[in-house]
């Protein structure tokens, strides 16, 4: 068993630390903002942080303490309404945009209802037969751990006063290694989850696809190559262009990835010099497929890349998930180079986020996790600075329109041998 296995491989035992560990660090993440702050909603894709914590908290008093604790009684009535995300199972719900109207509950108040239910929960972490579905819990928290802090990042950013969330800034300066290339003979490829531990549904059924010869780039494109992408005309050229992307570029003025100013980026330690050497982020999928055009490489498929992360079958050794700049506590999070293909940004494949053969969502509302989604996002593969260490695995597919890019999203090249 991996470290990764191992960190994912939870027993009855563990869970409650495990459960404790998550839910410190979910807080941890909210102590930096104010009231103010942990209410803004800058844009409908974007949460509150607030609301962030209070969902993750809807999410086991709903599906863990009301649906498996005797005589459990909901905190507050009217919070399902307010901190339901996507389940319509569920029932009604605030509308997504409305979420930064919620001046109440305080953010006090949220706290308290999370320690209600951190109490209420203690019991049901002993319970086996719920290991699965708590691990489910796990994760998604994990997950709005991420998104905390890039959408906090999104509403800080439109403050003119560029305010930081943290007076610290992350570790400056970027890995050294050396660039080079993963090569793969091609062949038949195993791809999806393939142990006993915990994975969302759509990481399966294993499945196997035919792979031609290729090689991935060892490094992530950097910010000194996205700036000779711009001083080439990389925004300008339409031939470099999908149709949609240039339509985007054009209506909405795109000269350059989120966040960037001159030499300098905002980041959650306020505004910084850019590292040249840094990888590039905060990138949509257009400019990642512009800039492969651009190099004359191009973006790998999501199984080149799942392929490479488990050693080539056996030819080579595999990536490990937990290696490079992840999230380890509550601190700014900001991609820096590390060496292998976890780490410092979600990379960009070519591939449509659709079902594997012979895929069947999750019964139940938590069904409607992954499956209903499967339409119109591309996928992306490995890990982000802001994703939590032990979260991601080579079969991950985290998945997001074409146009968004408020996420740490980055890109790796690929090339037909």
């Amino acid at each position: 068993m991996t470290a990764a296995q191992a960190s994912q491989s939870v027993t009855t035992s563990d869970l409650a630390e495990r459960f404790a560990e998550i839910r410190k660090l979910s807080e941890a993440l909210v102590k930096p903002l104010s009231e103010a702050d942990a209410t803004l909603q800058s844009m409908e894709d974007a949460s509150p942080a607030k609301w962030h914590i209070a969902h993750v908290t809807w999410f086991w008093e709903t599906f863990l303490l009301r649906d498996h604790l005797d005589g459990y009684e909901l905190f507050d009535n009217r919070f399902p309404f307010v901190f339901n995300s996507y389940y319509e199972a569920e029932g009604e719900r605030i509308a997504r945009f409305s979420r930064g109207m919620l001046s109440r509950p305080k953010l006090a108040d949220v706290l308290a209802w999370r320690h209600h239910v951190d109490e209420a929960m203690q019991p049901l972490l002993q319970r086996d037969d719920l290991r699965p579905l708590i691990q489910l819990g796990f994760a998604h928290e994990q997950q709005h751990q991420e998104l905390l802090l890039t959408d906090i990042k999104h509403a800080l950013f439109q403050n003119p006063l560029g305010p930081a969330m943290w007076s610290e800034t992350a570790s400056l300066g970027a890995a050294s290694y050396d660039d080079d290339w993963y090569a793969h003979p091609g062949g038949i490829a195993r791809i999806g989850h393939q142990s006993d531990c915990f994975a969302f549904d759509n990481e399966g059924p294993v499945h196997r696809v035919l792979l031609e010869p290729f090689a991935l780039a060892s490094r992530l494109v950097t910010n000194g190559q996205w700036d000779e992408f711009i001083a080439d005309g990389g925004y300008e050229d339409a031939r470099l262009w999908l149709s949609d992307g240039w339509g985007w570029v054009q209506e909405n003025s795109i000269r350059h990835p989120s966040y960037w100013q001159d030499d300098a980026h905002f980041t959650h330690s306020g505004w910084l010099d850019r590292d040249p050497d840094a990888p590039v982020t905060h990138i949509s999928y257009y400019e990642a497929d512009a800039f492969a055009t651009w190099a004359g490489y191009r973006l790998p498929t999501e199984f080149e890349w799942e392929a490479i992360a488990r050693g080539q079958e056996g030819s080579s050794a595999a990536h490990d998930p937990e290696s490079g700049n992840q999230l380890d506590q509550a601190a700014p999070p900001l991609p820096n180079g590390s060496e292998g293909l976890f780490g410092d940004c979600w990379q960009f494949t070519r591939s449509a986020y659709l079902p594997y053969p012979r895929f069947e969502p999750a019964p139940g509302a938590v069904g409607e996790y992954n499956g209903k989604f499967m339409s119109g996002q591309f996928v992306l593969k490995g890990a982000s600075c802001a994703t939590a260490r032990g979260h991601s695995r080579a079969s991950y597919r985290n998945f997001f329109y074409p146009h968004q890019r408020w996420q740490f999203t980055g890109l790796r090249l690929a090339k037909d041998l």
